[in-house]
């Protein structure tokens, strides 16, 4: 691990890079501009929100952990992005509807100075999306390469010093690593052929990992997580990390099983369903694009559970996880849970769950918290795979023969021992209060 004597300080701007300027882009950049006008609290961003404790309880040292890691201020924020739609960050936010007017109109003229580069997309990856906005080029090679030029130009017209990039895109269709994924030769040579195992999203992992930017997959699509773009992460110095924003449902179900294990109380069912309207609700109509999604979200119960230690437990769990489309919902989703659980001498029992959340304002303190995060990750010398970020998403991305950890408590500790360790401080256990036996 790397000590604070390596850790490079902040300098200068720090670009933010979104593919997908959607509800969530949208809602990530209004926010961030909200907050620096005192117009509101970065209320859900653990980065600004949060402190950390250091050393014993008793010492009452908390610092906030933007203080206490040297983390780029908000001022410092630029952003550009790319969408299959022209709008403009103002218009992209006022169809997406998830801010109101009163908030949105006194950053009109900040939105509008942001209009999105052409995209890379296609609907063979996502077939119920559709704009005018779009790249074209001879093959997909030359189309990581436009992304690249535009990720310099990018950087050029704000000034930025350095630079990250966080997907906010749609949902691709399911997909597998396949053998244009084996190293990096074979991914460039399936570029150039136009292998359709190479998606847009893909593309801009690719492009962001050669132009050394440290990238956050936001959707459960495969993108940075084959041994070709991990291996070309970690010999070219950039973190990446993903996958799939842990906001609604999901978010729950990390903090309720982990509670349930603890307590040995078993679980015979976990019905889970879905209706939200917004963009990511019609790409998700799709059966192919939600097959992604349900990947991420079926494999939280398992891992948390551990039915392989506890079968008398957790060993017939029967998980099951629906989302449908339903328009007049908007950004608005609901998510339902019905869990049948059993107690003490097998006793049944029910827990029901009515979420109704809003995807876009859980997810875009996320994309905030990943920025920061991932870029001090790359001044600190950290590359390739950042598991320690796993408390931001459904499906962790992981290193070939780790487990994903799902427990969102687990999680937060270890993000947090992460960031004392770099910041030169010893990791918080149970065993920093220096208990003696006669004190348990």
């Amino acid at each position: 691990m790397t000590s604070t004597s390596s850790i490079q300080p902040h300098n200068g701007k720090l670009l933010v890079l979104l593919p997908g300027l959607g509800a969530v882009a949208t809602t990530f950049i209004a926010g961030v501009e909200a907050v620096r006008r005192d117009l509101a609290l970065p209320i859900g961003s653990v980065s600004q929100m949060q402190t950390i404790r250091l050393g014993q309880r008793s010492e009452n040292r908390n610092p906030l952990i933007r203080d206490f890691v040297d983390l780029a201020p908000l001022s410092d924020l630029e952003f550009g992005g790319w969408d299959v739609f022209p709008d403009d960050a103002f218009d992209a936010a006022v169809r997406a509807a998830v801010l109101d007017s009163k908030l949105l109109d006194p950053l009109e003229d900040f939105l509008r100075t942001i209009r999105p580069m052409e995209a890379v997309f296609s609907r063979e990856y996502v077939r119920r999306l559709d704009g005018p906005n779009v790249k074209s080029a001879k093959s997909k090679y030359d189309l990581a390469e436009a992304l690249r030029e535009d990720i310099r130009k990018r950087i050029s017209e704000t000034g930025a010093d350095r630079a990250v990039m966080v997907w906010c895109g749609s949902t691709e269709v399911y997909m597998r690593p396949s053998a244009c994924h084996d190293d990096i030769e074979a991914f460039v040579e399936g570029m150039k052929k136009n292998d359709s195992a190479i998606a847009p999203s893909q593309l801009y992992a690719y492009a962001a990992i050669m132009e050394g930017l440290p990238y956050a997959n936001g959707a459960p699509n495969l993108s940075a997580d084959s041994r070709a773009l991990e291996s070309l992460a970690a010999d070219r110095g950039v973190p990446i990390a993903g996958k799939d924003f842990k906001t609604g449902q999901t978010l729950m179900k990390t903090i309720l099983a982990p509670g349930l294990k603890a307590r040995m109380l078993g679980i015979h069912g976990w019905f889970s369903t879905n209706i939200l309207g917004n963009r990511d609700g019609e790409v998700l109509d799709d059966p192919d694009s939600f097959r992604s999604k349900e990947v991420t979200k079926q494999g939280v119960l398992d891992t948390i559970l551990q039915p392989e230690l506890y079968p008398e437990l957790y060993g017939d769990l029967y998980h099951k996880v629906r989302i449908n489309y339903y328009p007049p919902r908007g950004d608005s989703k609901e998510g339902w849970d019905s869990i049948d659980i059993f107690g003490w001498l097998g006793y049944d029992m029910q827990i029901k769950l009515n979420f109704l959340c809003r995807d876009s304002i859980l997810a875009a303190p996320i994309v905030l918290d990943l920025a920061l995060f991932l870029d001090l990750a790359g001044r600190s010398g950290l590359s390739g795979i950042q598991e320690w970020l796993s408390f931001y998403f459904k499906s962790p991305h992981v290193r070939e023969g780790h487990i994903q950890e799902h427990d969102i408590f687990i999680q937060h500790v270890r993000l947090k021992n992460t960031l004392r360790v770099l910041a030169g401080k010893e990791p918080v256990t149970h065993l920093s209060e220096n208990y003696t036996l006669e004190h348990l």
